[in-house]
């Protein structure tokens, strides 16, 4: 079955940050994941890892000014320095964190902008990232977001993403397919599993429509992890989810996982 990884983002919001990684340790997680280190060292980020045995194995780059309504700089034109500055460091937290994975957020495309401008200063800053991540045998996945929850962002479906990796054309960058964005665009989710699964590196889950526990709402989960197991998908699965109640509550769904 997938490994699955606790999203200290979303889940075990009942305690402050840096204790979710004992809380989701005594849950049964081996792996976890979460947007941003960057409020903490990374030092002290990896002593939590390394003390309750966990794996780090995605994060995020910085989002920008999220008040302004930015969600990433690198798609934007004019912000290539800043964008260089959020890879630089993002590498350097992977580097002490050990973690295999980084997603480079894109932008938001504004209305009236030139949406091909936005997506060749991603291509170009991603190409950046590439460079410096690949001696460290670090991969960069790339995700695409419901208009729902990021009006206006550069990668809206699958398609969207899909040819940004291929024009970047880099053996490390690779897509992250999360089933709630993906069934609130496109649906479909078998059928696309299997077009997208020779460069998807990552997935992330959550019911539809509530962004709740996977054991409710429009997707069957237990066809998706069997579909996963039939492909050979041998990554990891983030629970990028808001727990109805408190966390360990809904957890039912993860016992028979263990």
């Amino acid at each position: 079955m997938p490994k699955f990884a606790a999203n200290l983002t979303m889940m075990f919001n009942e305690v402050p940050f840096l204790d979710r990684f004992e809380a989701a340790a005594k849950a049964g997680f081996k792996y976890i994941e979460f947007l941003w280190p960057y409020d903490y060292p990374a030092e002290q980020i990896k002593a939590k890892l390394d003390q309750y045995g966990l794996k780090q194995i995605l994060f995020n780059s910085l989002p920008g000014d999220i008040a302004a309504g930015e969600w990433g700089v690198s798609a934007i034109p004019g912000r290539e320095a800043e964008s260089h500055q959020h890879i630089d460091l993002a590498l350097e937290y992977a580097l002490v964190l050990q973690c295999p994975t980084v997603l480079i957020m894109g932008g938001v495309v504004p209305p009236g902008q030139s949406r091909a401008k936005y997506k060749q200063t991603f291509i170009d800053n991603l190409r950046y990232a590439s460079e410096k991540f690949k001696p460290h045998n670090i991969n960069i996945v790339l995700e695409a977001l419901s208009p729902q929850v990021k009006e206006n962002y550069l990668m809206k479906t699958q398609d969207d993403a899909l040819e940004i990796i291929e024009l970047v054309n880099r053996d490390n960058v690779f897509l992250q397919l999360d089933y709630y964005h993906a069934q609130n665009v496109e649906g479909n989710l078998a059928r696309l599993t299997d077009r997208v699964a020779p460069v998807m590196k990552h997935i992330q889950i959550a019911s539809v429509p509530d962004r709740h526990e996977p054991d409710e709402g429009e997707i069957n989960y237990q066809y998706i992890f069997d579909k996963l197991d039939a492909i050979g998908y041998d990554g990891y699965v983030g629970c990028e989810y808001k727990p109805r109640t408190e966390t360990t509550a809904g957890l039912a769904w993860f016992e028979k996982y263990k």
